[in-house]
């Protein structure tokens, strides 16, 4: 019964009216619907023939509305899903390539590398998105594309894929909020975007180290980058003598608090960074950059888990911001987030800066 009726409507193709036409997928579209097709392989070749066939000569409207409708099914016509996911307008293929669950991952693919930013976006919010298909939309998405992508909890981005989006990050502000935001983001790789995201993103990297339980932490920290300081420049050219001096120091046991805040009130800047970085164990490139861009929510971190006094904490802000008109007011400020900071949480957090210094004595050795 199902297959006269078929044919019946198949007829009805000749007609040249396109509203007739329309009427006639419908009608082929519903008795898909109610009759038992994917049950019986030559029904639904013939149903998958004729749809595509009419499908073709349609305008946009009309087959988006039955891309609405296939989107969902199980087992639609294979040629027709098809057809619709490479569709030339969006409103046709977008349903379908963000929910049909019969698109092969080489359908998506072929989809992924030949289409643009819409077609991407749709793709990046599947309920499930393979690494090998997130791999190509970080190689080809746009901001926009990539935000929609990193949203979902259902896309899954390998190591390389995530450090990829990282490091577009990092130039990047419009992509800040998606990359710290990201659950599944390995911790090295969100600890590495601290300094280039505003106090906002920072307080949320922070709340997530204070909540890594210690076999995460050390898991995240076996994983990470072996080139981290790659991008931070060379030494400045008085860094050797003062390394020099300051090893010197710290044997006789002469470095102190007074000493460390003497050395940046008399812009001895090079010796107190290396002289910060020894003591709390980090690299220098790291420490300069807390030191030249004036971040103190970093240096606060640093300090704290160190074990330094808040009152050296509060000397080290002040000298910092000499050259701002209220910067007693700001380093009180700033105290307050001193005390309020748990040292473990500092502690987690520095851990991931370390990595700087290990890989810079392994590059040097």
């Amino acid at each position: 019964m199902t297959r006269s009726k078929l044919h019946d409507l198949i007829e009805l193709a000749q007609e040249p009216s396109s509203e007739r036409r329309r009427e006639l997928l419908r009608g082929v579209t519903d008795l898909f619907f109610t009759s038992d097709a994917t049950q019986n392989a030559g029904e639904m070749a013939l149903f998958d023939d004729v749809l595509t066939q009419l499908t073709g000569e349609m305008e946009a409207a009309v087959r988006a509305e039955l891309a609405q409708r296939m989107a969902g099914v199980e087992t639609p016509p294979k040629g027709l899903i098809g057809t619709l996911a490479r569709d030339y307008m969006i409103e046709v293929a977008g349903p379908v390539l963000a929910a049909s669950p019969a698109l092969s991952e080489a359908d998506l693919l072929a989809v992924a590398r030949t289409r643009g930013q819409d077609y991407l976006r749709a793709i990046s919010q599947r309920p499930v998105v393979p690494e090998a298909l997130s791999e190509a939309i970080v190689e080809r998405g746009d901001d926009h594309t990539l935000q929609t992508l990193l949203a979902n909890d259902g896309a899954r981005l390998s190591r390389e894929a995530h450090e990829m989006v990282v490091d577009r990050a990092v130039e990047n502000p419009a992509l800040h909020a998606a990359v710290v935001q990201r659950a599944s983001l390995p911790l090295d790789l969100l600890n590495e975007m601290y300094f280039v995201v505003e106090a906002r993103l920072r307080d949320e990297i922070m709340k997530r180290n204070s909540e890594v339980d210690p076999a995460e932490l050390d898991h995240a920290l076996a994983a990470g980058r072996k080139q981290l300081a790659a991008r931070d420049g060379a030494l400045p050219p008085d860094y050797d003598e003062a390394e020099k001096s300051i090893k010197t120091m710290r044997v006789r046991g002469a470095i102190t608090p007074p000493v460390l805040a003497g050395f940046l009130r008399n812009r001895e800047t090079t010796k107190f960074l290396v002289a910060l970085s020894e003591l709390a164990d980090i690299d220098f490139h790291t420490a300069r950059r807390i030191l030249e861009r004036r971040e103190l929510d970093a240096l606060s971190i640093v300090c704290k888990a160190a074990g330094f006094e808040r009152s050296l904490y509060l000397t080290f802000a002040v000298l910092i911001l000499d050259r701002d008109d209220n910067a007693m007011g700001r380093a009180r400020e700033y105290g307050e987030l001193y005390e309020a900071l748990p040292r473990e949480a500092a502690q987690r957090t520095l851990r991931f800066w370390r990595m700087r210094r290990q890989t810079g004595d392994v590059a040097a050795a």
